[in-house]
């Protein structure tokens, strides 16, 4: 009987580790720079910029309008001044020079976790993943160098099966 109790209590202990171990997994940020306070004056937590259909209107405007997410200045060019005057653009900035990765190795590391994600990413998650591949597709473009420009095209096509593959039910 003692050797029954010590094998339950063994298994209760890996099965509650376990357990512990896929929460913080779950848990994890794909996007970690989205949970730091980096602005004095426009301190925003965990900031998102779709919250209505407007607001989706209003991206793909800004889309449509030429944006561009410049990588190691970490500026966002608007090039029409009426939408960059815009009071729900500054999110947009924040999220775009603040919280999407801008390097390779970093959009790998996000490639990782979101291949081997098993839940839905979540609305603010979904948004980024779309607004890094807007930035990887931007870099892509601009690249030279044929083996630089292979390994931004895996990100690339990495992102958006990974958005397809958010985009079907489980």
């Amino acid at each position: 009987m003692g050797m029954a109790r010590r094998w339950w209590a063994l298994l209760a202990v890996f099965y509650l580790c376990s357990l512990q171990a896929s929460g913080r997994h779950q848990r994890r940020a794909l996007y970690p720079a989205a949970h730091w306070i980096k602005r004095g004056a426009y301190s925003l937590i965990d900031p998102t910029f779709l919250h209505s259909e407007e607001d989706s209107k209003l991206l793909y405007e800004i889309l449509l309008a030429g944006m561009q997410i410049r990588g190691e200045e970490h500026n966002l060019l608007i090039p029409d001044e009426e939408l960059a005057s815009l009071r729900s653009v500054k999110k947009l900035e924040v999220i775009c020079e603040d919280v999407l990765p801008k390097k390779l190795s970093d959009i790998r590391r996000l490639m990782a976790e979101l291949a081997d994600r098993r839940q839905h990413l979540s609305w603010q998650d979904f948004e980024r993943t779309v607004l890094t591949l807007v930035y990887t597709s931007q870099i892509l473009a601009q690249m030279s160098d044929q083996n630089q420009k292979e390994l931004w095209m895996e990100a690339m096509v990495q992102l958006v099966r990974a958005l397809l593959r958010d985009l079907k039910p489980f």
